[in-house]
């Protein structure tokens, strides 16, 4: 069955590395999340994400971080611990698809919660999901268009 299923990749032109692009791959292939994949390289948190998951990342974008001061953003990337506690705050645990998103508070993985909102559009603490449901091989990405902080 293994064989046969990368067999079939190769046929179709999809590389076995395609096929297995977890979420930091899937980010950095991206190109929009260039300053997010820098801020889980300094925060350390590389493997986590690489990791089985399934994760459901809100993902700010590049232009979601330049809306933070530089010294403020270069302050962040210098202090690991507060750093690790605003991505983590992005990240919820399990796989959730913007169709299977409910209103309401869900608990992050930095343990804190967020508030998910769904009139108008997914929204997260008011940030609103600008691209959904970029999958990847351990969960799932949704951008979002400013960086969310928690209290």
């Amino acid at each position: 069955m293994k064989k046969s299923l990368i067999t079939l990749a190769l046929g179709l032109g999809l590389s076995i590395s395609a096929m297995a692009q977890d979420i930091v791959d899937v980010a950095v292939k991206a190109g929009n999340f260039k300053t997010l994949v820098a801020a889980v390289q300094a925060a350390g948190l590389v493997d986590t994400l690489k990791g089985p998951g399934p994760f459901t990342v809100f993902a700010p974008t590049d232009e979601a971080f330049a809306k933070i001061p530089k010294a403020t953003l270069d302050g962040l990337l210098k202090d690991k611990a507060a750093l690790t506690k605003i991505l983590t705050y992005h990240v919820v645990s399990g796989k959730v698809m913007a169709k299977d998103v409910k209103a309401g508070a869900v608990k992050t993985v930095q343990g804190q919660d967020i508030t998910l909102a769904t009139t108008g559009g997914v929204t997260v603490n008011g940030a609103k999901v600008v691209a959904a449901d970029v999958g990847a091989s351990n969960g799932v990405i949704h951008a979002i268009d400013t960086v969310i902080m928690p209290k």
